[in-house]
């Protein structure tokens, strides 16, 4: 049986609670990603890996993969998966050459993880998706020609 007293009670307890999550009191910090306004910025591939690595030698590798369609037939979303077997992978990023702003996505990982990330990727035309892995002995880089149609007629 409710009495009164327990209704008013647990009303007070759920008002609380609902409150609380409304305004984020629950919600871990660690959760919430940074954003590096500065690295999305509009400007050509070459500048914005300039501002995301700060000039520091990118070297091709074949030990980063990159599963992305060849022919997208919808340039809006594209899906992509970059994995890599390089040690201690902290960073991918994936970049987009002829976007307006190429940085595309930026994942920081930790050291326990495999480096796999997938994204879909919005591509204005017919471009180079380069992802760019961060270790600590240095960055490596892979690139795969994406071929973008307007009504997947392929030409």
């Amino acid at each position: 049986m409710t009495t009164r007293r327990s209704f008013l009670g647990k009303s007070l307890a759920f008002s609380a609670y609902s409150l609380a999550s409304t305004l984020g009191l629950f919600a871990p910090l660690k959760v919430f990603a940074e954003w590096r306004a500065e690295n999305f910025k509009q400007g050509p591939l070459e500048e914005s890996l300039k501002r995301s690595f700060k000039d520091q030698k990118i070297t091709e590798s074949k030990d980063i993969e990159i599963k992305i369609p060849l022919i997208a037939e919808n340039g809006a979303i594209v899906p992509i998966t970059v994995s890599s077997s390089l040690p201690g992978v902290s960073t991918v990023s994936i970049f987009v050459a002829k976007n307006p702003v190429p940085l595309a996505a930026c994942f920081e990982l930790s050291p326990d993880l495999d480096p796999v990330v997938s994204a879909r990727l919005k591509m204005a035309e017919t471009s180079e998706v380069i992802a760019v892995a961060e270790t600590s002995g240095g960055l490596y880089s892979a690139r795969q020609l994406v071929k973008v149609t307007i009504g997947g007629c392929g030409g």
